[in-house]
């Protein structure tokens, strides 16, 4: 078990857990989601359920399916259905620029697009890779909904929200980042697609649906910024689809919603929730949710680190509903679900909630946690810290060598000065002059060389 006293990341610095869709069952929330286990790919072939009786302490349970597991996958027969809502002789300008990325000659695309020869390449080598999933409770039956790395859908029943899911079938459809919601009459709809989405009632078996009655183009790139990861939740007769959306920094960095008066729509536009683009130099996408605990809304995400587009790691934020049922954007913090940060609190490197120039979070044994790659003018953002006297005394651990500007709410509020041995840590301490209560901190680096950062401390 973990306790991350709400902090963000919420888990273990080795657990790399993202696209988090977050279910209450009983008196626990479980979070599913991909796992990322490797440098050079997204996502691998298991996932590990985690969940949290009081948002502070994490319990990562074992292995719930595991991708050699699917039988479909290496059958010399099987069905293979059309992708979802692919318009294969006019892609959307974003899968045109990802195509690209790939190496697919825009001549090619119309082939690419052919279901018997979809293979996505570098992002997911191994046929068996497990991507985003999602899970819901019927009957005393828990359904996990899933996809692979060929964009084939399936999904797999267990007596546990933790699993292990077993029997596994595959769905009538393909795509990717299924997605399942239950309304209160106790019918269950089915979600899935990129660029565009579809869309449908499931039959009560949870698996089978009326092809028929396939709902297309339920949001789209072009209408709501629609990129992948549908997401599906009620509150007060409104249904919120929640999902990551291209409208900031061309690349799907933000989680967006779409509101209904039906499960199946139409959905008109509503906004952004969070936008994780300046959480790693790399920061490529985002994908989450919105979940009721105790009494309280929270969105579900992950962020990028090590500079790279993997390595994501799952965080949380509380949220709020305006009167017309509008959620307002919230920034990502340290914090998490937690309370700000006390005098005396240590604050990790790898707590920073936002990253501007080269500066990035490490991983692994010898370096994980840190803030590495530092040059002059990078800054690391931590939100929030808070106290009732006067703010005194800032101590930074860090090694190299290097000047910091200790901003509070973009106030200047102290300098510090490291002068390490490449590789030694020096423990740092210098005044602050800034009254009581709650700021942003931001570490300005205005020098630096082979600096690096892993912890803070303010009294």
């Amino acid at each position: 078990m973990n306790e991350s006293l709400g902090r963000n990341p919420m888990l273990p610095l080795d657990i790399y857990i993202p696209d988090g869709e977050a279910h209450v069952f009983g008196d626990t929330l479980y979070v599913y989601g991909s796992r990322d286990m490797h440098g050079d790919t997204y996502c691998s072939e298991q996932y590990n359920v985690v969940s949290t009786k009081d948002m502070r302490r994490w319990t990562v349970h074992d292995k719930s399916l595991d991708g050699q597991d699917i039988h479909w996958v290496d059958a010399k027969k099987r069905k293979i259905y059309p992708v979802a809502d692919f318009d294969m002789r006019n892609p959307t300008p974003f899968f045109r620029n990802m195509l690209k990325e790939m190496g697919v000659p825009i001549g090619l695309i119309p082939k690419f697009l052919r279901p018997k020869t979809i293979d996505i390449g570098k992002y997911a080598p191994n046929k068996h890779t497990l991507f985003a999933p999602d899970c819901i409770e019927k009957n005393g039956k828990y359904y996990l909904y899933f996809c692979l790395s060929d964009w084939s859908e399936g999904v797999a029943v267990s007596d546990s929200p933790v699993g292990p899911f077993q029997n596994p079938q595959q769905m009538a459809c393909a795509g990717i980042d299924p997605a399942i919601f239950t309304d209160d009459d106790g019918k269950s709809y089915y979600y899935w697609g990129q660029f565009r989405s579809c869309g449908v009632e499931l039959n009560d078996d949870m698996v089978s649906f009326d092809d028929t009655k396939v709902v297309k183009h339920l949001l789209t790139e072009e209408e709501h910024g629609f990129h992948e990861g549908s997401s599906l939740r009620k509150r007060n007769n409104i249904y919120y689809y929640v999902y990551p959306c291209t409208y900031r920094e061309g690349k799907p960095t933000c989680l967006a919603y779409a509101t209904g008066g039906s499960p199946l729509g139409p959905f008109v536009y509503g906004g952004i929730i969070i936008d994780n683009a300046k959480c790693d130099p790399e920061s490529w996408n985002i994908h989450g949710s919105i979940e009721c605990f105790h009494g309280q809304w929270y969105v579900f995400y992950h962020r990028s680190s090590n500079a790279s587009r993997y390595y994501r790691r799952l965080c949380v934020e509380k949220i709020q509903f305006a009167q017309d049922g509008s959620i307002p954007e919230v920034k990502m913090t340290s914090q998490g679900a937690g309370e700000p940060y006390a005098p005396g609190e240590i604050i990790y490197g790898y707590q920073a909630c936002g990253l501007h120039g080269t500066i990035y979070i490490g991983v692994g044994e010898a370096k994980g946690g840190r803030l590495l790659n530092i040059s002059s003018g990078d800054e690391a953002v931590f939100r929030y810290v808070r106290s009732d006297k006067c703010w005194n005394e800032i101590t930074v651990s860090g090694s190299g060598s290097g000047t910091i500007q200790i901003m509070m709410n973009d106030t200047v509020a102290g300098e510090i000065v490291i002068d390490a041995k490449t590789g030694q840590q020096q423990v740092v301490t210098s005044k602050l002059l800034m009254p009581a209560g709650e700021y942003e901190l931001k570490l300005v680096f205005t020098k630096s060389d082979q600096l690096e950062i892993s912890e803070i401390q303010l009294s």
